[in-house]
């Protein structure tokens, strides 16, 4: 119904009556604990009115189990080293200790079973996106599926919801979702890191050796406007500015710096100064180690960057 994925399927949990429950074939391999059980020592297993057997309630782990064995060795020293780890085999088996992994195997909620846990979609999003944009040799038919897995994992991502289907504000991050309502604690989560990240990738941004490339190679095409459009962005300087954008543009702003991208017959960026003097063109699409710092550091000498996408 969430079109996305869960950490941990649904499963049926024993109720309560059922838990600490020893079986019948687990008792006839403990010789010592029938022994103890004859003589109404209960200090590791009690039997119930109904002659079922579990492990004392005091035992909370392994260690605790072992602590209680090494007390009654001297009043069972009949039984060998064997039947004391025999019972150690059965609590492990009854418990299942070293396959527990907290609340994702035990609780239906909270990223549990049944739950969407949303940051861990979005790190799958990431995994996908990197395979994408850092195979240096990969058929195109390959990348063509991957580029299909990408956008539908990231479909299910709440920002492209409505507040009915996702059961939440779509444009909030939200820790999971379990199966039985919409999406729930909403904060800071670490999805938002991977989130950026993969639209940072979507846009073809990358910095290689204090250099920005622009490599928009699997943005979709709905992304470029099909009629004039206004972008509105807050420059610099603080002031709120507007761009006139034409069809077949897209624009966004990185270090607050407005990037305009456009198709075109060859790769090349033209550089807008702020300072009124003619606009840079330069071949290919890379901006070198000065143009790039002055980016990063904001130094508000660009008052645009166009980028032709051939």
């Amino acid at each position: 119904d969430q079109q996305s994925y869960l950490l941990y399927p649904n499963r049926e949990l024993p109720g309560f009556l059922q838990k600490n429950h020893i079986r019948t074939d687990q008792m006839a391999s403990l010789g010592l604990i029938r022994a103890m059980i004859a003589r109404g020592d209960s200090r590791v297993i009690e039997k119930d009115i109904d002659g079922n057997a579990y492990f004392n309630g005091s035992l909370r782990n392994g260690r605790d189990l072992k602590n209680a064995l090494d007390e009654i060795k001297g009043d069972y020293a009949a039984h060998d080293e064997a039947e004391f780890s025999a019972v150690q085999e059965v609590f492990e088996a009854v418990f299942k200790h070293r396959a527990f992994t907290g609340r994702s195997g035990t609780f239906f909620a909270y990223e549990g079973l049944g739950s969407i846990y949303w940051h861990m979609v979005s790190k799958l999003l990431l995994a996908v996106q990197e395979m994408i944009t850092g195979a240096d040799r990969m058929d195109g038919r390959t990348r063509a599926a991957l580029i299909r897995h990408y956008y539908e994992i990231r479909e299910g991502i709440g920002i492209h919801k409505t507040p009915d289907h996702y059961g939440a504000f779509p444009t909030d991050p939200y820790s999971h979702t379990p199966f039985h309502r919409g999406a729930q604690q909403p904060g800071m989560t670490g999805q938002v890191k991977e989130d950026i990240l993969n639209r940072w990738a979507e846009l073809g941004l990358k910095v290689i050796k204090g250099c920005i490339h622009f490599s928009p190679s699997f943005l979709e095409e709905d992304e470029w406007l099909t009629d004039e459009a206004q972008f509105q962005y807050v420059a610099l300087d603080g002031a709120e500015k507007t761009i006139q954008l034409q069809k077949g543009q897209l624009a966004f702003t990185w270090c607050q710096v407005p990037i305009v991208y456009q198709k075109g017959e060859i790769d090349r960026i033209i550089v807008h100064f702020t300072d009124g003097k003619s606009p840079l063109h330069i071949p290919g699409a890379v901006l070198d180690p000065e143009f790039s710092s002055s980016v990063f550091n904001r130094s508000h000498a660009m008052e645009r960057i166009v980028v032709e996408v051939s």
